[in-house]
């Protein structure tokens, strides 16, 4: 079975950029310290308290995609000013954009951030690459994501880690994945899994009974595309400066 490559937080970024570029996907432990996750999953746990897992989406094709097991909480960025301070804006994800993003862009922007906490019996994703939701882009084309999914509790394969496929981006659009050339993204939290746009993932089926796999999805895209939340509207003012 695959496996991606694994650092720590504090190592030279250039070893996650490396595992990036190589494999597409790598997994970063120590993101979140001890006390800066507890006093997240605080500020988060009344969020997702609200949260209807059975929620209707505008667009029919994200019940789908979410299913009726996902506890789902978006504008994370003007909902939890911890997460805007601490993890929006953390010196791995700025090396990392700077290194993906900037050759490409003016700018980098956060396209999206919110919770997903996948229940008991949440079934895998479908898997996909994010960079799909720029449906008109030419076949030639630089990276235009980066995304992260953040454990905030520990992620194993029976509860629902992240599915990754090592090499997929670089592969053809018509090529699928085998079950062999799936990765698993265990680990424990406050460690992160940092993959391209362009590389095929998905959110693992939980079948763990009575369980919750509480991740924070966040990604940045090149500047001049059109993001997947609308932040200027999701974020207060006062909370963007």
């Amino acid at each position: 079975m695959p496996s991606l490559q694994q650092f720590q937080a504090t190592d030279p970024v250039d070893k996650s950029h490396g595992a990036l570029l190589e494999d597409g996907g790598v997994i970063v432990h120590g993101l979140l310290d001890g006390d800066l996750l507890a006093r997240l999953n605080s500020e988060i746990d009344p969020l997702l308290a609200e949260a209807d897992p059975a929620h209707k989406h505008l667009n029919p094709a994200l019940d789908l995609f979410f299913g009726d097991r996902t506890r789902h909480v978006t504008g994370l960025a003007g909902k939890c000013p911890l997460f805007a301070e601490r993890v929006m804006l953390h010196p791995l994800y700025t090396a990392l954009c700077e290194r993906v993003l900037s050759p490409n862009c003016a700018d980098y922007i956060l396209n999206l951030a919110h919770i997903m906490d996948r229940g008991s019996g949440a079934e895998q994703q479908l898997l996909h690459r994010d960079e799909d939701v720029w449906v008109h882009m030419p076949p030639e084309r630089p990276e235009l994501q980066l995304a992260s999914i953040i454990a905030m509790v520990d992620f194993t394969r029976e509860n629902g880690a992240t599915v990754v496929v090592p090499g997929s981006h670089r592969w053809s659009r018509e090529r699928q994945p085998e079950e062999a050339e799936l990765a698993y993204a265990e680990m424990p939290a406050g460690s992160a899994v940092a993959y391209l746009g362009s590389t095929i993932h998905g959110g693992g089926m939980n079948s763990v009974p009575g369980s919750w796999r509480r991740g924070i999805h966040m990604s940045f895209c090149l500047g001049w595309l059109r993001t997947e939340e609308n932040n200027v509207l999701a974020t207060p003012p006062a909370v963007a400066r």
